[in-house]
């Protein structure tokens, strides 16, 4: 509902982690869910925000596509937000819209608007889903519904009468509970579901299944019902109840701290790659979180215990120090490390300091006037800098990348071969020194096909010190674990 016309160019600890689709779109973090659970890669026709609705229609404007009519707010506004959602039936057999938000911000009215729309123009093709939320105050400890039918209230005064509801809460909801939500919505008791807080949200499919609730939108909806094959998803449930081993993975980041709490959205799709191949592995990932400014004052020592170590995603120049630090702990002690894009340049960085002798490398964006810039802009993201022009101008979506043979990143792909993987960046490693990193010790295991781009980087006799300029948790799915991931977790585990 945000005025952004992406996710982009927002802060991840006010927003949550910034997703990359194949095609480059910044979204939103619920975009890398539907594609973990959908096992599907879905592109920027999928992600919505006001901004790129306001912004078509002022373009519209201007160009005089509407014929010099008064251009308004109520009128127009919901009209473009379902001309992109009709986009999307053009090769779909259903089409589930998820608002975002909640029901009776002002921000909403116009997509709440263009819904009431919809249904109006589709009538019985259109289905609303309302999803609330029943508190159990642990001083009462009763489950309460009135939030619940406050917000079905307030949909009805904007002229949306909810089809089903789906109930969120701590317990699953009692049969007393689900009776008197479906009277304050109109409903059948068997149009309310739960949706309880379950130890793994891959879980959530099958509880709904279970209550029956596909059976109860394709019946609402009058479709025939397709065949469904669960069999691979149990699977990989049960196989994540009986995971045995433990293996403890450190992350050090910057983006989760937030006052007194830890957000940690803002690593989502690492959250979820560590758990998809530690699984994989039979293992129960348990991660702890590291503080890089934290450990730039107060140092390493707390590292000994962890089995490996990811230093994800970043910009800018505050905690860098503690991520280089990160670096240098798990090279010189011979824990698996793991660099993902900022992260495989602070290890670049870590390495030309400590190995290659250069004492004040660094990246440019951490330190402009660094005279060794192991790390720099890209040449062809200069202009856009000049210009503080930052939304959507950095390198996105897939890029092919060729795997050196020999090396630990062909192990990973299971051969030398040219892979696609998600990236967003704007600084990249400095090809000036290249010959001399490489006599050091460094091995360029993955560049751009014109081998002009350092993809990712590795240390040889190490268990495994490997580091990516893409994004390969974008990328993990639970049943089909990021092979980088996997080789990472088997390291640790050894």
């Amino acid at each position: 509902m945000y005025l952004n016309i992406d996710a982009g160019t927002m802060n991840p600890l006010e927003h949550g982690e910034i997703f990359v689709t194949e095609d480059g779109a910044e979204t939103d973090q619920d975009i890398g869910h539907y594609e973990r659970f959908l096992d599907q890669n879905l592109g920027w026709e999928n992600y919505l925000t006001a901004g790129q609705i306001y912004q078509r229609v002022l373009e519209q404007e201007r160009a005089l596509r509407y014929e010099g009519r008064c251009v308004e707010a109520y009128i127009h506004i919901p009209e473009e937000i379902i001309r992109r959602l009709e986009r999307l039936t053009r090769r779909s057999d259903l089409v589930v819209v998820e608002y975002g938000g909640t029901v009776g911000e002002y921000q909403n009215v116009m997509f709440f608007e263009a819904a009431r729309r919809l249904r109006i123009k589709y009538g019985k093709n259109v289905l609303f889903i309302h999803v609330g939320y029943l508190p159990i105050p642990p001083s009462i400890g009763e489950m309460k519904t009135k939030p619940m039918q406050q917000s079905i209230h307030e949909l009805n005064t904007l002229g949306i009468q909810p089809d089903i509801i789906v109930c969120r809460a701590e317990q699953p909801v009692d049969n007393r509970r689900r009776k008197k939500i479906a009277f304050a919505a109109a409903l059948e008791p068997s149009d309310v579901f739960a949706s309880p807080d379950i130890p793994s949200i891959y879980e959530m499919p099958l509880i709904l299944e279970e209550q029956g609730l596909t059976a109860r939108i394709l019946e609402k909806l009058d479709l025939e019902m397709p065949k469904r094959n669960l069999r691979s998803w149990r699977k990989m449930i049960k196989g994540v109840k009986e995971a045995r081993g433990k293996v403890k993975v450190a992350i050090v980041g910057k983006y989760y701290t937030s006052g007194g709490f830890s957000l940690e959205d803002s690593y989502i799709s690492v959250i979820e790659a560590v758990k998809h191949a530690s699984w994989a592995e039979g293992a129960k990932p348990v991660i702890v979180w590291f503080d890089s400014e934290k450990l730039e004052k107060e140092g390493t020592d707390r590292l000994n215990d962890i089995d490996g170590i990811i230093v994800p995603q970043g910009w800018g120049s505050r905690g860098v120090e503690g991520k280089i630090k990160a670096a240098q702990f798990a090279r010189e002690n011979k824990v698996p490390y793991l660099g993902l894009c900022f992260g495989m340049q602070m290890a670049v960085v870590e390495f030309g300091r400590h190995v290659v002798g250069l004492r004040q490398a660094n990246s440019t964006e951490a330190n402009p006037e660094t005279s060794h810039p192991v790390i720099h802009v890209m040449p062809d993201q200069k202009k856009y800098l000049e210009k503080h022009q930052y939304g959507g101008t950095i390198r996105l979506g897939a890029w092919k990348c060729r795997v050196r043979s020999g090396t630990k990143l062909s192990k990973a792909y299971g051969r030398a071969c040219v892979v696609s993987e998600r990236h967003r960046h704007r600084y990249e490693f400095n090809n000036r020194y290249r010959k001399r990193f490489e006599k050091a010790g460094m091995v360029f295991s993955g560049v751009s096909p014109d081998g002009k781009l350092v993809e990712a980087i590795e240390i040889s006799d190490h268990p495994f010190f490997v580091g990516t300029q893409f994004h390969p948790e974008y990328k993990s799915r639970p049943l089909s674990p990021h092979p980088l991931f996997v080789e990472f977790i088997k390291a640790c585990l050894h």
